[in-house]
């Protein structure tokens, strides 16, 4: 058996190994704890939140793609109190990270998401800033440096436990985001969210999704994801959860030389329920073949040209 230590740290938050599984793709991990025990994660980032219950969008709200799938599921959920009533003391029974997906249509409204969950005593709170500031006129608070800015001071000033930002890849430069919400107080980064996609049935030319268009995951993305992560990576000094299109250890091994410090598997749990764990044993065994007595020592190795 390989002897490498997979141990990392996240913003001060430690993890037995480092794969979490992304938001939106493990629920709040009921329907997966029936096929192994979630202690064997390092993490979960848990189903998108919001002040309250959403129904989400009309369906058809997923569908495949070349190496991947497209969803307009549109935050579907119980509503933040519900989660900390019903879910949260569920999760504590294992041992893995619990990190908390907030989104907001107001900064208003993170603060007060922020206030609740870190009081009811998850490790980390995971804001998604690819969602719509109402008082914008709907313009996406990741898209603009001074929104993601914004809604990242808030976050921090009603959390008592690490803030991390997720970043959307629908911007001209990701890099001027992750400055903003760094400058801004923001205790680590993940990356990246969906990439805007659209299909369209050539029988009736309608477009598949119901909401027209939707967020591209799987392995088609995973270079997209690379690239930014390094990009990021390299601007800043804050800790990465890198994601996209993971499915391999060697996808995560990718992420993690480019400068993540640990890795979120999402699509790929939805083909086979087994992948965080496959992803984990990989990149073990990968680390072993290169001599590594720790799986941390790929983050940032990458050798450029």
């Amino acid at each position: 058996m390989p002897n490498v230590d997979m141990s990392v740290n996240l913003a001060g938050v430690s993890m037995k190994n480092p794969v979490v599984v992304a938001s939106g793709t493990f629920g709040f991990g009921r329907e997966y704890g029936q096929f192994y025990d979630l202690s064997e994660l390092g993490g979960i980032c848990c189903k998108g939140l919001t002040l309250h219950p959403r129904t989400g969008n009309p369906p058809p709200r997923i569908a495949e793609t070349p190496m991947g799938m497209l969803n307009s599921v549109g935050l579907q959920n119980p509503g933040v109190d519900a989660f900390i009533t019903e879910e949260l003391p569920e999760l504590r029974k294992y041992d893995l990270a619990v990190i908390a997906n907030i989104s907001g249509n107001t900064p208003e409204e993170y603060g007060i998401m922020c206030e609740k969950l870190s009081r009811a005593g998850v490790d980390m709170i995971e804001v998604n800033i690819s969602c719509p500031n109402v008082k914008a006129g709907g313009l996406a608070y990741g898209t603009r440096p001074e929104l993601a800015a914004e809604v990242t001071r808030v976050a921090k000033e009603h959390s008592s436990v690490p803030v991390m930002v997720k970043l959307s890849p629908n911007v001209t430069d990701i890099v001027e985001i992750a400055k903003a919400v760094d400058e801004a107080g923001a205790d680590a980064l993940s990356l990246i969210n969906t990439l805007r996609g659209m299909r369209i049935d050539v029988q009736t030319r309608r477009p598949i999704l119901k909401m027209n268009t939707g967020g591209l995951s799987g392995p088609a993305v995973l270079p997209v994801a690379v690239r930014m992560v390094w990009e990021v990576a390299g601007a800043v000094a804050k800790p990465i959860l890198g994601m996209g299109g993971v499915a391999r250890g060697e996808d995560a091994a990718e992420l993690m030389l480019a400068g993540a410090s640990a890795v979120a598997v999402g699509t790929a749990c939805f083909a086979d329920p087994y992948a965080p764990l496959r992803v984990r044993d990989g990149l073990e065994k990968l680390a072993a073949g290169q001599g590594l007595d720790r799986v941390s020592a790929l983050r940032g190795a990458v050798r450029a040209w």
